[in-house]
Formats: structure tokens, C-alpha cells, sequence
């Protein structure tokens, strides 16, 4: 079986800094890229990521660089770039990743505009590059504390698959292999935009049954638009699909969750972004989302209201007061 000894994990806010950290606790070689100098100074110095991961000491297998060129060589690939900006980041490192070199997507979302998924930028980009995707309920605190997480990893060949897992996974974290990339990564996206729901329904106090409602109906919208785009059902209704949407929308600790609490209480959009370091993905993805089902002919209306809130359409009160004004229907996905 092929062996990745020597990992480049490209992006380290919190997400790519634990990866690294759980690559290098198995004994890699990492190579973490910074977009800004000042983190990779830090993890190279202080032996921390004192931007976005404050308080875990990094291994001192992880060598952090903001120069691309750092990471020529690696056996494969983690692409942990915010998923609006990694057509930008891939280009960056055209000439980097070689030809048939693993790339394992790790950012969750569609790219507004295109409605591309990360697998789709990938092929544009770097069309030598074999896409690989890994998704789940995973929050980076949990992960680097070792604490146990279960994932999806998503690649077309099973070979490829169970080296891939052997090169990340242990007993702590635990990835589990299909070869439905399309489910995988529909699932993800998706996930982000419910999150902002769920966010709203506690913000706004409207109750745990409510809350209950929202996961199990925005798990149907997820479904039909997955299967819509290509994605199994089963996939869907694993850990990358309905496995990360309960965690997602059951944490403040999640950003899509803390931000739709946030609007929830009456904070404004912009504020909430402006305070954040970090990138909250569904707000990006929501318009991609909306657009996606206009294109498939697929009823979403939680990732409408969403979005009708976000673009400034709806406020609050009308977008809960359309879904609850819903007519009747059969329960089904």
C-alpha cells in the first residue's frame, strides 16, 4: 500500500492546524501553509497558532511557511483554504502540486457564482491533481485535544481511500471510506446554511422541538438537493451529511450556528462578520445553494429563508412567518 510520510496541509486557521496536528501525532512530516506570515512565525517560534488556535502546543514534526514553494515534494495534499477563496489558493499552487499527487479537500461549501464544488475547482485547477474529500462532524478544538472524532473520506479508488486513512486516521479519529465524493461534499456545504438556521430558531427562543424540526426537515433539503446534484442517499445520511449537520446546528461553537444565534438576539450581519477572524462558510455558500435548486427544480425553503435573511430580502420575523405559513403536506424527503 502506498505510504504519505510527508504531508502539506494548505491553510492554518483552526481546521488546518488540528489536521497537522493529528498528521504529525502519527509520526508525518507536515508542512503547514500560512496565508499570513505572522501565523506561520508563530507555530514555527511559539510552537502554537496564536491566531486561530490558541492554547495547543503543535508538534514539532509541523514546519510552518507562507511560501508555496515549501511545499513541493509532499506525498499528498490537505486543501483547508476557506472554500471561497481555493480556486485562488489552488492557483497558488499550480506549480507546486505535481501531477497524480492525493489533494484532500477539507473545506466544506459551493463557490458562489460557478456553484462549483471543491472537487470541481480542483479538476479546473489542477487537472493532474486526484481529488480526494474529507467531511464530517468535526470541530478543530475536539480534534487536536485527541478527543475521538468519525469522519467521511471520500475518493474513487479504495486503494487510494485506505492509504489516505492509514496516513491520517487513529484511534481518536476515524475515517471511514466511500466513494460517493459528490454526497460527501453536498452534504458539507449544505450543512453550513442549516446551521444559520438552526442558530436563528435559539437566538430567537423559539424552542428545542422547534430546533428538532429545523434539523429534520433541513436533513430532507439536503437529501433531495445531494441526490439532485449526483450524491447517494446513504452517504447523505452518514457522517458527512446528517452526522455534521447535528453537530453543526447544536454548537455555538460552530460559526454558522453562533452566527444565525447572533441574528437571532437582533445583531446585524455585518457586525457579527466584522468581529470574526474566521471565514463563516455559509454565508458564501447560501446563494450558491438557493441558485442550485433553482437549477435542479429542488424545494429548499429553510436555505431560501436563509438566504432572504442574509441578502437583507426578508428580515427575520417575515422569513420564520413564511415557513411556518407552509401548507400542509406529506412528511417525506
Amino acid at each position: 500500500m502506498t505510504q504519505f510520510n510527508t504531508i502539506g496541509v494548505i491553510g492554518a486557521g483552526a481546521w488546518g492546524t488540528a489536521l497537522a496536528q493529528t498528521c504529525a501525532q502519527l509520526g508525518r512530516q507536515v508542512r503547514l501553509w500560512a496565508f499570513e506570515a505572522e501565523v506561520a512565525d508563530a507555530i514555527n517560534t511559539q510552537r502554537e497558532n496564536t491566531v486561530f488556535l490558541l492554547g495547543a502546543p503543535l508538534h514539532d514534526h509541523i514546519t510552518a511557511t507562507a511560501n508555496p514553494a515549501d511545499l513541493a515534494g509532499c506525498d499528498a495534499f490537505l486543501l483547508v483554504s476557506p472554500a471561497q477563496h481555493a480556486r485562488a489558493t489552488l492557483t497558488l499552487f499550480a506549480d507546486v502540486i505535481g501531477g497524480g499527487a492525493p489533494v484532500l479537500l477539507c473545506s466544506k461549501g459551493f463557490e458562489r457564482g460557478s456553484l462549483a464544488l471543491m472537487t470541481e475547482v480542483l479538476t479546473e485547477t489542477l487537472p493532474g491533481a486526484v481529488p480526494a474529500v474529507l467531511s464530517g462532524p468535526s470541530f478543530a478544538a475536539d480534534v487536536v485535544k485527541g478527543l475521538p472524532t468519525a469522519v467521511t473520506l471520500a475518493c474513487a479508488d479504495a486503494e487510494l481511500g485506505d492509504a489516505l486513512m492509514a496516513a491520517i486516521g487513529s484511534s481518536s479519529f476515524r475515517p471511514y471510506w466511500t466513494d460517493d465524493l459528490i454526497g460527501a461534499e453536498a452534504g458539507g456545504a449544505m450543512k453550513n446554511v442549516l446551521a444559520i438556521a438552526a442558530g436563528v430558531v435559539e437566538g430567537k427562543g423559539l424552542g428545542k422541538s422547534a430546533h428538532a424540526a429545523l434539523i429534520a426537515r433541513g436533513f430532507a433539503e439536503m437529501t433531495r438537493l445531494g441526490e439532485a446534484l449526483g450524491g447517494r442517499r446513504e452517504t447523505l445520511a452518514g457522517l458527512c451529511g446528517l452526522g455534521d449537520l447535528v453537530l453543526t446546528c447544536s454548537s455555538p461553537q460552530s460559526r454558522n450556528m453562533s452566527c444565525g444565534l447572533a441574528l437571532g438576539r437582533g445583531e446585524s450581519l455585518d457586525r457579527i462578520l466584522g468581529a470574526r477572524k474566521a471565514v463563516t462558510e455559509g454565508v458564501a455558500s447560501a446563494p450558491a445553494v438557493v441558485a442550485l435548486g433553482e437549477k435542479y427544480g429542488v424545494d429548499l425553503p429553510i436555505c431560501q429563508a436563509v438566504n432572504d435573511v442574509l441578502s437583507g430580502r426578508h428580515d427575520l420575523n417575515t422569513a420564520i412567518e413564511a415557513l411556518l405559513s407552509r401548507p400542509f403536506r406529506a412528511e417525506a424527503l
